[in-house]
């Protein structure tokens, strides 16, 4: 077992995705300047706390459905793969730009280890 295969890896990311949402609908101030900062756009942000909110049942599937938690976890390459973009795109060498590019990473990493079997 790995840090990369663990459940418990799966339902503590769950749960910073579960407080990304509830930020993310409350729109609080670093999260807006972060996504005024990549030019995205007011019709788009409504979304971004239903998608986190959904990765985060996604992860927590793991413990009954680790193939779909497996799914998500590539979904949220993805998304972390446009975060990365948007980022770039806008010249954004912010903090923000690091931050997506760890969770890209982890979770592209994940997503090639799939999580552990029982």
């Amino acid at each position: 077992m790995s840090a990369l295969t663990s459940r418990r890896s799966y339902a503590v990311l769950a749960a910073m995705q579960a407080g990304d949402a509830v930020a993310c609908a409350k729109m609080i101030p670093p999260i807006e300047k972060a996504l005024d900062d990549v030019g995205l756009a007011e019709n788009i942000r409504p979304v971004l706390p239903v998608v986190k909110a959904a990765s985060a049942v996604g992860l927590l599937s793991v413990y009954r459905c680790p193939r779909l938690a497996r799914l998500t976890t590539f979904m949220l390459t993805v998304y972390f793969v446009l975060a990365v973009g948007s980022h770039v795109r806008a010249k954004d060498w912010s903090p923000g730009l690091v931050a997506a590019s760890t969770f890209l990473g982890l979770f592209g990493a994940m997503t090639v280890t799939g999580p552990e079997s029982r």
